[in-house]
């Protein structure tokens, strides 16, 4: 999960998270190499006052300011297409659940099963057992197998909400009476944690989600005990 004073991204914990972790860093550098080549050629301009007439009036120079700008953007726009084509891709999911947005919180339903649906508020500060973070923590956690492909359904029973993982690379937005879809795959085990990232009214910040990744065991004899206790 994201620290004090972090100025990156939180660790991947998807492929797709992996790629966009990619996307962002080779984006940056095209950024770094043109506000460098600006701020070279603003420094030149102002401190010096010798002119070129080639450089004044050039069709050279007028080329290669439309052709470079042009490559560039195809740099950035072909592997940005590929992520967004990867983000979409649903193949074979091992697991659907479906996600509704509440005021103020979320409710999950694993459609796989009969009987096997809980909500998740989140535990007041007061609550809180030591080691657990303020405002993140759930009182039931949505639980998946890892390295195994989830289908997450998204809908709202009442306003905008939208449904984010950050160390997944998801973000989906709830919308009363449409049922969106993403994806994802946890390639590790742990806990990890989002928000309603919809500004939906006065608590939208109080309704975390928290998904556990554990091995494919574990989550079988989890949704056991789920299904007893049902």
């Amino acid at each position: 999960m994201a620290h004090p004073t972090q100025l990156g991204f939180q660790d991947a914990a998807s492929p797709v998270m992996e790629e966009l972790l990619h996307f962002h860093d080779h984006a940056l550098m095209i950024v770094f190499l043109i506000s460098a080549l600006v701020l070279y050629v603003i420094i030149a301009m102002v401190s010096t006052k010798l002119t070129n007439m080639y450089i004044l009036d050039s069709q050279e120079i007028e080329v290669v300011w439309t052709v470079l700008p042009a490559l560039i953007l195809i740099l950035i726009a072909l592997p940005s297409l590929r992520i967004l084509y990867l983000m979409d891709e649903i193949n074979d999911p091992h697991l659907t659940i479906k996600a509704m947005g509440h005021q103020w919180y979320w409710s999950y339903e694993y459609t796989d099963y009969e009987n096997l649906s809980f909500d998740s508020y989140m535990i007041p500060t007061q609550d809180l057992a030591p080691g657990q973070f303020r405002l993140l923590e759930t009182d039931h956690r949505m639980v998946v197998p890892m390295e195994s492909p989830i289908r997450i359904l998204v809908s709202a029973e009442d306003v905008l909400h939208s449904w984010a993982l950050p160390a997944m690379g998801v973000k989906m937005d709830a919308v009363p009476g449409r049922l969106n879809q993403t994806a994802f795959i946890a390639s590790r085990p742990g806990v990890f944690y989002g928000q309603c990232s919809e500004i939906c009214g006065a608590n939208h910040s109080f309704m975390p989600i928290v998904v556990e990744a554990v091995p494919l065991s574990h989550f079988e004899n989890w949704s056991t005990l789920m299904l007893k206790d049902a």
